[in-house]
């Protein structure tokens, strides 16, 4: 028996897509910086130190003196000798004066004034101890500092973007397609059959 058929082949449609991703890069450049350091102000003055030598005491102890002191010496010497000289005098003019008292003045002046004193003379050092004087003035530093403070330009720098958008594309990767067949089908007319 020949059964009427109907054959149907279809074909979906495909579509494509294509993507494209987006694309962002991000920059951050370093700031900009620059830093200087000023050098400090420094200041220092110095007074020098002093040393002093005083050897005029040992110059006169050796009988090395200058013509001021020596002139000033003869005259303090000359003044002691006169001033003991007038009192010698007085004292023996006083004895004179009382001869009576059988003290015997004139042999005991006689024998004064006629016998020098016998001078006398220990140990002694040419030139004394410590006649030489030293005076020492030690130096004098003052430092004096003024700081600066660093001098720094900072700049700061964007970050730098880029951005790439991203795309879709779309497509009919394949098309729909319908087919339809027929099989045994007949068409009936006013006395006639036809196959389709």
């Amino acid at each position: 028996m020949d059964l009427p058929q109907i054959r149907i082949n279809s074909q979906p449609a495909l579509i494509s897509i294509q993507t494209n991703n987006a694309q962002q890069s991000i920059q951050q450049p370093k700031a900009t910086q620059q830093i200087s350091q000023p050098k400090a102000d420094v200041q220092i003055e110095k007074t020098p130190s002093k040393l002093t030598i005083d050897q005029t005491q040992a110059w006169n102890d050796m009988g090395l003196k200058s013509t001021i002191v020596a002139q000033e010496d003869a005259a303090r010497e000359g003044y002691q000798k006169v001033m003991q000289g007038i009192a010698r005098r007085t004292r023996q003019g006083e004895q004179l004066m009382k001869i009576e008292n059988n003290s015997k003045p004139i042999p005991n002046q006689a024998i004064e004034n006629g016998h020098r004193k016998q001078k006398s003379f220990n140990i002694g050092w040419i030139p004394s101890v410590f006649s030489v004087s030293t005076d020492y003035r030690p130096a004098e530093i003052d430092i004096s500092v003024q700081v600066n403070q660093p001098i720094i330009n900072h700049t700061p720098n964007k970050p730098v973007f880029q951005y790439q958008r991203g795309a879709v594309e779309t497509g009919i990767r394949q098309e729909a397609d319908l087919q339809i067949d027929f099989e045994n089908l007949k068409f009936h007319g006013i006395n006639y059959e036809m196959f389709i």
